[in-house]
């Protein structure tokens, strides 16, 4: 039996070897498709065993919330809510019934709401995510241009600007640069600027101006996450790129004739921003582990404030599913950052 199951392997493997070697790219997309699904097991398990260490669960949450309202609570009643939740079984078993609901589209139920998962998160997600690409937009948009300036300019009025700014961002928490902002708006302006939409808007259906409030209010919140993140990209650019024009490949270049916008665009530009395209894997969660705090300061509908209050119930079922979604971004940030790093860099695209 063995040499039978040994000769198979060595003639699945003489078939598929070859197609592997014929198309390289085929083989590269399986391995990281199988390490993505592991990575993805890993982080469940990772995330469910964090969740449940600190002490106490949802049912003593439940009872220290209803002794503080001033209610008797019978000691039994603790195990009648932790028989009734499921938190009297091992952590294995509850594990499996968590993730497998998961493996099969189902998020579980909200301890806290009693509501599915799904109906709770399904209206934040979407703004969730619009938001945070907003504000990936405006950070890459802005700091890149500023980086490369920076780098051509060292030294200059506007390097020292956008140094300035840089540190400023890089040293400031964003909830209060969030703090700062609501102050100047409602101080000077006379406008406030929390929340997503104004009164008049709130629980209204989706239409165009209810589309336009929402941009014209979210523009700061996008504004006050992104500051931060681009002090660090600004610092990269520049460095990086001041690294690549003193570089002889430059020189070479410039004796044979390109312009100096083609020379650097085309070269030095594209190597100084491979560090960045690396970046974005952890990027998105964390501008969503920042969210939680400016998304509370600001009043945003987002999944940070809703994984914020799970947490302080500890609602171990949302918030895990929470945490799992922003897990499977930074699998797709990852995946992001691969797919950029090929098209910017030729010798990955090579294989080299």
């Amino acid at each position: 039996m063995g040499n039978f199951l040994i000769g198979a392997r060595e003639q699945v493997t003489s078939i598929i070897a070859p197609f592997f070697e014929k198309h390289p790219l085929v083989a590269s997309s399986l391995s990281r498709l199988s390490l993505m699904i592991f990575t993805f097991l890993c982080m469940s398990v990772i995330i469910f065993f964090v969740i449940d260490l600190p002490e106490g669960d949802f049912a003593t949450a439940k009872i220290a919330e209803l002794q503080s309202l001033g209610q008797t609570v019978d000691p039994q009643m603790i195990e009648i809510l932790r028989e009734t939740y499921g938190l009297d079984k091992p952590l294995l078993v509850r594990y499996w019934d968590w993730f497998s609901g998961i493996l099969t589209g189902d998020l579980g139920m909200s301890l806290s709401t009693q509501e599915p998962v799904w109906d709770t998160i399904k209206t934040r997600l979407p703004v969730t995510l619009l938001l945070m690409s907003g504000v990936l937009i405006f950070m890459f948009a802005t700091a890149i241009p500023i980086g490369i300036y920076s780098a051509l300019r060292p030294y200059s009025f506007g390097d020292y600007v956008g140094t300035i700014i840089g540190f400023l961002g890089m040293a400031t928490p964003n909830f209060v640069i969030a703090i700062i902002a609501i102050l100047i708006g409602y101080e000077h302006f006379g406008v406030v600027i929390t929340g997503l939409n104004s009164d008049e808007y709130l629980g209204q259906p989706m239409s165009w101006g209810k589309f336009w409030d929402s941009f014209q209010r979210s523009w700061v919140f996008i504004l006050v996450l992104g500051t931060a993140g681009m002090a660090t990209i600004i610092r990269k650019v520049r460095a990086n790129l001041m690294e690549e024009i003193n570089k002889p490949y430059v020189t070479t270049a410039r004796a044979k004739g390109l312009s100096e916008l083609e020379l650097t665009m085309k070269y030095p530009v594209r190597l100084a921003l491979i560090p960045v395209a690396a970046t974005i894997g952890w990027k998105l969660p964390m501008l969503l582990g920042a969210d939680i705090i400016v998304s509370q300061v600001m009043n945003m509908p987002t999944l940070g404030t809703l994984m914020l209050q799970a947490l302080e119930k500890q609602d171990m079922v949302l918030a895990g599913d929470i945490l799992l979604i922003m897990g499977g971004l930074t699998i797709i940030g990852t995946l992001l950052s691969d797919i950029l790093l090929r098209f910017i860099d030729p010798r990955i695209r090579a294989g080299i």
